[in-house]
């Protein structure tokens, strides 16, 4: 395929994260057209198709409070997460607080000992609006679950992202 250079500044305005996904598909679309040539127009028509919901919300927040849920890696290979967000849909325990002002926009794992991935997907998350990230239950129990060996240097990495951190899930 060959990218037009309007095509290609237009592409520049999707957000870093999504440019290589909406490459795919502003490419599947012109295959599909059996077009060869990309131009701007098409990448355009491909945003409006595939990206402007995310891009919406976050212009149009609308007083929702934007919330994410980081959990232990380990857990993550035998939980689902049905618990958390249980208690999110039914708004108990660490979710009393919230009405139906607030919606998840991620549901994240830690990346493995010592928590690697966090900063990196936080701040992502904030481009979308991030107001609190929940530390799950399984990262502060004691007893069935073993505690977060790292909990202390995560919470103050969150701290430093300056958003508001709430300790715990659905215990």
């Amino acid at each position: 395929m060959y990218w037009e250079e309007d095509a290609l500044k237009e592409l520049k305005k999707v957000p870093a994260m999504f440019r290589g996904i909406a490459k795919k598909a502003v490419e599947n679309a012109a295959y599909s057209e059996g077009k060869n040539n990309i131009t701007a127009e098409d990448v355009t028509k491909s945003r409006e198709n595939y990206l402007k919901f995310a891009e919406k919300s976050v212009e149009n927040k609308e007083n929702k409070t934007r919330i994410a849920v980081v959990r232990c890696e380990t857990v993550s290979e035998v939980c689902p997460g049905t618990a958390c967000f249980k208690a999110f849909n039914m708004r108990e325990q660490a979710f009393k607080e919230y009405e139906n002002d607030v919606e998840i926009i991620g549901f994240i794992t830690c990346g493995g000992c010592p928590g690697r991935r966090i900063s990196r997907l936080v701040n992502s998350l904030k481009k979308f609006g991030l107001d609190a990230i929940h530390l799950s239950s399984c990262m502060l129990l004691d007893g069935n679950y073993p505690k977060c060996p790292h909990i202390d240097e995560i919470n103050e990495m969150l701290k430093s992202k300056e958003i508001r951190i709430i300790k715990g899930t659905h215990h």
